[in-house]
C-alpha cells in the first residue's frame, strides 16, 4: 500500500467488506461443497441449504461475478478454484475459512471496544467453534511445521513440551524428524480430546502425553530438552508472557531450549504490517493480547536467565525466537 491513499483507494478500503462478507457466507452455508461436481438451479440449491431462492440467487449471482461460480442456462457450479479449496470434497479444503467468519462476528464490535476496552472474551468458545478454531490452526500449521522440523536443530532433543499445542501439528512433524522424540503436549482441558483424535490420525498417540491446564497455573514437568512455544504469546499480557517464559525456562533441562514461533515488531509497533492487523484481531478476540517487539521478548528471555538468544525468518510470517539455558 503506498504512503499515501487517494479518494478511490480509501473508498476501496472501506468497501472490501463486501466481497468479504459474500466469500464468508457462502462458507458458511457449506455452498461450495454442495455444488461441487453439480451443475444445479438456485431453486435446487435453496431447497438443499434451506434457505430463500431469491435470496440465495443473488449471492450465488455475485459469486460468478467474483469468478468462485458460473452460470450456464440458469444453473450453477464451481469454478476450478472453488472446487479445490472451498469444498469439503477437496483434499485442499481451507479449514481455516470457518474460523475466519467467527472472527467477523468479533471484528464487528470493534467500535465498541475501542470506546469501552474489552469485555471478558475467550477464545474457546462453544464446541463447534472450538472445532473450528483447532481446524483452522491445524490447516495453517502443518504446512510449516514440516519446514521448521529442519529449522531447529532436534538432533539432541528427546524430550519436548508443545505449550497450547492444539493439534499437536509441530509436535507430530518434529517426531517425525527425530523418531528418538516424545511430545507432552499442554492445553486446555476443553481442547485435549481434540489433540488426542488429531494424535491418533497421525499415528502418534504412543509417543504422545498430555496436560490438561492453563500454562498459567499448571505443572509444567522438569527435563525437557525443548519447550515449543506457537501463537500463543500473542494472545497474552505482557505480565503473563514474562510467567510463562519464566515457567519454561524452569522445565527445561541443562543445555535445553525454548522456542517462540510468533510475530514480532518494531519498536514502534507498526510494521511489519501484518503484524499490526494482526494485533487488532487479538484485541477484538482476548483480554490481553497483542503482537510484541523484539525487544519486549528479549526482555522476557532475559528475566527467565536465558543465556543466548537466536532469530530465524522462517520466510511465511511469524519468526523463531530460540533461548538457550
Amino acid at each position: 500500500m503506498s504512503e499515501m491513499l487517494d479518494k478511490k483507494e480509501i473508498d476501496k478500503l472501506a468497501s472490501s467488506f463486501r466481497e468479504s462478507r459474500i466469500l464468508l457466507s457462502a462458507v458458511e452455508l457449506d455452498l461450495f461443497t454442495t455444488l461441487d461436481g453439480k451443475l444445479l438451479t438456485s431453486k435446487t440449491i435453496a431447497e438443499e441449504l434451506n434457505a430463500d431462492e431469491s435470496s440465495l440467487e443473488i449471492l450465488l449471482n455475485a459469486l460468478c461475478a467474483l469468478g468462485l461460480l458460473k452460470k450456464s442456462k440458469n444453473k450453477y457450479f464451481c469454478a476450478e478454484t472453488a472446487s479445490r479449496y472451498l469444498s469439503r470434497k477437496s483434499g485442499d479444503y481451507m479449514a481455516n475459512l470457518r474460523h475466519t467468519a467467527n472472527q467477523w462476528r468479533r471484528w464487528n464490535n470493534l467500535t465498541g471496544i475501542v470506546k469501552n476496552g474489552r469485555g471478558a472474551v475467550t477464545l474457546s468458545g462453544n464446541e463447534a467453534d472450538r472445532e473450528e478454531f483447532i481446524a483452522a490452526m491445524h490447516y495453517r500449521a502443518k504446512p510449516q511445521a514440516d519446514i521448521i522440523s529442519y529449522m531447529i536443530d532436534l538432533s539432541g532433543v528427546r524430550k519436548m513440551l508443545d505449550i497450547g499445542g492444539g493439534s499437536g501439528a509441530f509436535s507430530y512433524a518434529f517426531m517425525k524428524r527425530n523418531p528418538e522424540l516424545k511430545s507432552v503436549i499442554l492445553d486446555l482441558p476443553e481442547i485435549i480430546p481434540i489433540t488426542k483424535r488429531y494424535a491418533s490420525e497421525e499415528q502418534m498417540t504412543e509417543r504422545t502425553e498430555f496436560i490438561e491446564g492453563d500454562f498459567l497455573t499448571a505443572d509444567f514437568g522438569k527435563n525437557y530438552d525443548m519447550v515449543f512455544i506457537s501463537s500463543i504469546i500473542h494472545m497474552n499480557g505482557s505480565g503473563q508472557n514474562k510467567l510463562l517464559i519464566k515457567k519454561s525456562a524452569e522445565a527445561l533441562a541443562p543445555n535445553g531450549f525454548i522456542v517462540i514461533r510468533d510475530w514480532a515488531m518494531n519498536d514502534n509497533l507498526t510494521e511489519p504490517p501484518e503484524a499490526a492487523l494482526f494485533s487488532v484481531n487479538m484485541l477484538v478476540s482476548t483480554k490481553e493480547g497483542r503482537n510484541y517487539s523484539e525487544r519486549e521478548i528479549e526482555e522476557w528471555f532475559d528475566n527467565a536467565g536465558v543465556r543466548r538468544t537466536e532469530k530465524k525468518e522462517t520466510g511465511f510470517g511469524p519468526s523463531l525466537y530460540i533461548g538457550f539455558k
